[in-house]
């Protein structure tokens, strides 16, 4: 991150009195925020890399999920309807917000828009997920039952999958150690596991905002076939990337995600 950035963390509290931690950089100079969303179990400061240089023209909020990060981790609240329920709050209280949700949280996104409408969002942005398009992702039952059996060595694999370019050892303890904050009945209930891949096609496909859909060489298919049905989806591919396509190539995701802020 950038030194001259000035990185505030704040406090935001959800209907249901949960405190949710997130940072706050740059000035918002008559401009939508960029709301930065990270995925399953993963702390809002995975966006470090990127942070600065998005702050040099706009505000950024980087949200720490309930459970994630620093924010609480109550006994509740970890279906995705709920969670889509903290993030259309939190971006109605801050609106409006360019929502850049990556991996789990682009589905959260979606749920947001699907229960409560778009109305906070100036635009949207999803971040190396599946939107239910063809072809579907490799199943991720193997995953979750190693969870049960060997979490943190588990988890350990998981992170480091995440890069292409992946952070020093002491950088991948310390996404391990966050992602064990959450307890484990907690993390799985984070998967929405009872909806069809449809219903995340069926909304992508209706977006009645702005979309830029940003991937690795994993979803580039399904990214092609979202923008054959709906041609007005920029998309954009990270062949050399890794999951964490926004910590592998920094300038080139601060890059897209700015240019298309500029055309809202």
């Amino acid at each position: 991150m950038d030194p001259q950035t000035d990185l505030r963390r704040q406090r935001f509290v959800t209907h249901d009195g949960i405190g949710l931690s997130w940072l706050r950089a740059g000035e918002r100079r008559g401009r939508p925020a960029l709301l930065l969303v990270p995925g399953w179990s993963m702390p809002a400061s995975l966006w470090s890399a990127s942070i600065g240089s998005l702050a040099r023209t706009h505000e950024v909020l980087a949200l720490d999920p309930r459970g994630q990060g620093k924010s609480d981790v109550p006994e509740h609240g970890y279906g995705i309807d709920w969670r889509a329920q903290d993030l259309h709050a939190f971006a109605s209280a801050h609106a409006p917000v360019v929502v850049v949700g990556w991996s789990l949280a682009a589905l959260e996104t979606l749920q947001a828009i699907h229960l409560f409408g778009s109305a906070p969002f100036a635009g949207v942005v999803l971040v190396d997920s599946s939107v239910g398009e063809d072809p579907p992702p490799a199943s991720g039952s193997d995953f979750v039952a190693r969870l049960r059996r060997e979490r943190e060595a588990a988890l350990a694999d998981f992170v480091r999958a995440m890069f292409a370019r992946p952070p020093s050892a002491e950088a991948q303890r310390a996404l391990v150690e966050a992602t064990l904050r959450l307890p484990l009945e907690a993390s799985l209930a984070l998967f929405p596991s009872t909806l069809p891949r449809t219903h995340w096609r069926e909304i992508a496909r209706g977006l009645d905002r702005p979309l830029l859909y940003m991937v690795t060489a994993q979803f580039a298919e399904q990214a092609r076939a979202l923008k054959a049905h709906r041609p007005a989806t920029r998309i954009e591919v990270f062949e050399q990337a890794g999951h964490a396509l926004f910590a592998d190539e920094p300038e080139r995701f601060a890059a897209c995600l700015l240019d298309f802020a500029a055309s809202l």
